[in-house]
């Protein structure tokens, strides 16, 4: 594992990006003051709401590592080449800079986008490390920008059939692509105009939020005013037949953008807008918590819940929450691989519940669960439902924390597009101007955005994540730094220390995966607290500088089982999932059962390998899928335990599924742990009986069940 480092550790000395191109050195600038723009309005439904980016600083950990190298690919990447497609279509200079390749070149059908996530991106690793040559670059590429909506208004009504409709037109090709999707035009004809469309929007809107670049909002306003006056006008069933096409019809999160700006505003041109984007036949369908959602392209549909809570924070329209509640009800754990990511074929959701039928090379597009985490947190943040804060940790230490090649790059983002699950899989890096390569920028530039929370009214904090930073939280008077190797160290141990005076409710949340062993310290002492695994904990008191709070949440091996076929499992340490090295392209299959003891603990049969978090397990290794690699691996395995074995103890009775596929052994160790030998053989002695009176065991099997428990000599 490569040694930690921040990101300022990367600059000595320090130097400003240069106009276009990256900044001037080998290394990132030093840390200056912030200059972020004003936050969005906190809306009225929410019980919770985040902190600002740049109030969260964080320590070196697993996650900095690949932060630090997205971060330095964000400061060395030369800006005029992500410019280089909008100059051309404003007939601009390009500098001598080429496209950047991949999705984006001088004729691609969806170039332009990977500008917009680039330009988030370094927005918000200027907000979360105060940078300066972020936003100098920001800045740069928001006036070349406006340069650039600035020569296509010059056209428009000058009788050029190739300007803009209306002013504050800005993309990189003609208006050409929405004229054809208004016509009903399919993918590849066209390519997801209005999904290209908010990535600019997006990432403009960023720029000002984060960066404080005020010429950003006129901008992105600007486009906003053309986009009204494009689907302002457009009859319901005009728009509904367009969003129904697969991926010309995709918007992503063109509704949250104009509900952002309406939120700004107040201009109801916006609000109106927003809802241009409903997307009726499969909204409908979730207001009304029917599961429509099989075979829909996955990504094409996420980011539309996201739109519809927001426009309901705006109007209190409850249908529209009741959407985005409902579809992510329909996504997990139906739709969710072990990591967190999406199952279904390629980009496809699959049908509900089924996981192991899906599982094939191309599985769980990273965008999804970009998607996915944002909809989670804004979930909580209505309801604080610790539900969505334990997906968004599975899918962060899961499928996010995976999806960075553990390499250096000023040239390309190496992150995956797909994170497949299938037996031998690899994972590919690289995604120069994809989709998923851009979101990943995102994502690590933003690893701080949901490790703390505060009520509404400030008189809680939760914290969310286990994760080293600290929160500079003036509001209360209070600074809280994070102490932690979460989630390399197997003991779990967190430890906050409070710096200020202030009376305040602290919200621990208790990983779903807990088995035993989650205690809370508050200056050494062990609190009395209800530590049940998927909620919070609380601990109410006036603190004071020098108090600290110890978390332990200790790591244990459990067993995952896919919903479509218990026999198909994979196996997680702690919040960590494991797998399988092999190159093998068909299922390994493991034997556990005759190495369980009576406390049902795993380390028994699953082993500690040769380095910390590796495990062996009938002679194949498994490692921490953290671990970016390009060798094989298996995420899931098969349970072959054929016979009905009490550890040493034959009984000679098949060991089958029953009408649930479970098996007879899963049924029993399911019941564990079992505190004595006699809770174990009452527990076979009830399977055996239940499997008897389903016709599923003989007389003589059950009978020979029974005293083979009996006989039994397990372990503790």
């Amino acid at each position: 594992m490569p040694a930690f480092q921040t990101a300022a550790s990367l600059a000595s000395p320090a130097q400003a990006a240069t106009a276009g191109g990256a900044a001037t050195g080998n290394s990132v600038a030093a840390a200056t003051g912030h200059a972020s723009g004003p936050a969005l309005p906190v809306p009225a439904a929410w019980t919770v709401k985040p902190f600002a980016n740049e109030q969260v600083a964080l320590a070196p950990s697993l996650f900095t590592v690949n932060r630090d190298r997205v971060l330095n690919f964000l400061h060395e990447y030369p800006a005029d080449r992500m410019l280089a497609v909008f100059r051309i279509n404003a007939g601009l200079d390009t500098l001598g800079a080429r496209p950047p390749g991949g999705w984006e070149t001088a004729d691609g059908n969806l170039r332009g986008h990977y500008a917009g996530h680039f330009l988030s991106a370094l927005a918000l690793a200027y907000a979360g490390t105060g940078t300066a040559a972020y936003k100098t670059k920001t800045d740069y590429l928001v006036t070349a920008l406006g340069e650039c909506q600035e020569a296509l208004n010059a056209t428009v009504g000058q009788g050029d059939p190739a300007a803009p409709s209306h002013a504050g037109y800005l993309a990189a090709y003609p208006e050409a692509q929405f004229i054809q999707l208004e016509q009903y035009a399919t993918y590849p004809t066209i390519w997801a105009p209005w999904y290209t469309c908010h990535m600019i929007m997006r990432g403009l809107l960023d720029a000002y939020e984060h960066a404080g670049n005020q010429q950003a909002l006129s901008i992105v306003l600007g486009m906003a005013d053309w986009a009204h006056s494009r689907l302002g006008h457009l009859p319901r069933t005009q728009l509904d037949r367009m969003w129904k096409i697969y991926i010309a019809g995709e918007y992503n999160a063109m509704p949250v953008v104009m509900a952002d700006l309406h939120a700004l505003t107040g201009n109801e041109d916006y609000l109106t807008t927003a809802k241009c984007f409903d997307n009726t036949y499969l909204f409908e369908a979730a207001v009304a918590g029917q599961d429509t959602i099989d075979g829909e392209h996955a990504n094409q549909h996420i980011p539309q819940y996201q739109g519809y809570l927001e426009i309901f924070e705006r109007t209190g329209e409850r249908r529209y929450f009741t959407a985005a509640k409902n579809f992510w009800d329909m996504v997990v754990p139906h739709r969710t691989y072990a990591d967190g990511g999406m199952a279904g074929s390629g980009e496809i959701f699959g049908a509900r519940d089924v996981i192991a039928e899906t599982i094939q090379k191309d599985n769980a597009e990273t965008c999804c669960v970009y998607n996915m985490l944002k909809l989670s947190r804004s979930l909580f943040f209505h309801t604080a439902d610790p539900k969505y804060m334990q997906y968004y940790e599975r899918a962060l230490y899961g499928q996010i924390l995976s999806s960075r090649k553990n390499a250096d790059s000023d040239d390309d983002p190496l992150l995956t597009y797909f994170v497949p699950v299938n037996p031998g899989a690899r994972r590919a890096y690289g995604n120069m101007g994809t989709c998923c390569g851009g979101t990943g920028l995102e994502s690590h530039a933003k690893f701080q955005d949901s490790v703390y929370f505060s009520s509404v009214d400030a008189t809680a904090l939760y914290v969310n994540l286990y994760l080293p930073s600290t929160l500079d939280w003036p509001e209360r008077g209070l600074s809280i730094t994070q102490s932690t190797n979460y989630p390399t160290d197997p003991a779990g141990t967190s430890t906050l220390t409070v710096t200020g005076s202030a009376a305040l409710d602290l919200k621990l949340r208790v990983p779903y995966w807990v088995e035993r062993g989650f205690t809370v310290r508050l200056n050494g002492v062990v609190q009395k607290v209800k530590a049940t695994p998927g909620t919070y904990v609380t601990l109410s008191r006036r603190w004071r500088t020098g108090d600290t709070v110890e978390i332990a949440a200790p790591f244990t091996l459990r067993i995952e089982r896919a919903l479509d076929d218990p026999a198909t499992q994979s196996i997680a340490y702690g919040p960590v999932p494991l797998v399988i090295e092999s190159s093998a392209t068909s299922y390994q299959n493991l034997t556990l059962y005759r190495d369980y003891p009576l406390s049902r603990d795993l380390s028994r049969a699953v082993r500690p390998g040769a380095t910390p978090m590796t495990f062996t397990a009938n002679g194949l290794t498994l490692v921490p899928f953290y671990l970016n690699t390009t060798a094989n691996y298996h995420m899931y395995y098969r349970r072959a335990e054929p016979e009905v074995v009490f550890g040493s103890t034959d009984t000679g009775v098949a060991n089958r599924a029953g009408r649930d596929g479970r098996t007879f052994l899963d049924e029993v160790w399911d019941q564990g742990p079992f505190a004595h030998r006699a809770a174990f053989i009452r527990a076979v002695a009830d399977v055996s009986s239940e499997r008897f009176g389903a016709g599923e065991l003989s007389r003589q099997e059950r009978q020979a069940l029974v005293v083979a428990a009996t006989r039994a000599d397990l372990p503790a």
